[in-house]
């Protein structure tokens, strides 16, 4: 029965590493520029989720939260390279806020806390992303997004174990993720018109 979970895990792992690419042909490009302060809380705050996952049982279904934290830290460190550093005081407010969270998670030490923490400090780290693609809805690569609402969808039937910590990190992501490219299409349809596109 566990079979096709490890299947479905190696998909959305798959899945993952595909995603990636056009992401990181775009910032070589200059196409894409990553807010260095979304990629470093998603980074770290995944690398938590994952160890949250790891520790309630999701077994094979945690495999592809491994592979976004070491994308997130590897777009962080291209971000600090070659990402434009668009940086606003609310996006400062809501770094900070991030980190305060896992602080509070580090002395919570209450499970089910935790991913919930977490979860929130990953939505905070969207924002200053967010308000970045707000007015520059061509500054992110749509295809990553919208592959990544299938792939977390998808990663939630390898989960070994269903509860709320293993559960809500790739549900809240699934959902955040169809957001933010619905988002997407719309402004770029708004600043298409604007533009003559």
């Amino acid at each position: 029965m566990q079979d096709y979970k490890t299947v479905i895990s190696i998909i959305t792992v798959i899945l993952s590493i595909v995603g990636y690419i056009p992401y990181y042909l775009d910032i070589y490009k200059g196409k894409t520029t990553p807010h260095i302060y979304s990629w470093f809380i998603w980074g770290l705050a995944t690398v938590i989720a994952f160890a949250l996952q790891v520790s309630a049982g999701a077994g094979v279904g945690s495999w592809m939260t491994l592979i976004i934290a070491l994308n997130a830290f590897f777009i962080f460190f291209l971000g600090l390279r070659n990402g434009k550093k668009d940086v606003t005081r609310s996006d400062t407010v809501f770094f900070v806020l991030s980190l305060v969270a896992i602080f509070i998670w580090i002395v919570a030490k209450q499970p089910v806390v935790s991913i919930i923490l977490i979860s929130t400090v990953e939505m905070f780290g969207f924002i200053p992303t967010i308000r970045k693609s707000w007015n520059k809805p061509y500054s992110e690569t749509f295809f990553t997004y919208a592959l990544s609402t299938f792939r977390h969808g998808l990663s939630i039937f390898a989960l070994q174990q269903y509860n709320i910590i293993t559960w809500l990190y790739p549900v809240t992501w699934a959902l955040a993720n169809a957001l933010f490219s619905i988002m997407l299409i719309m402004r770029r349809g708004v600043v298409g018109k604007k533009q003559g596109k």
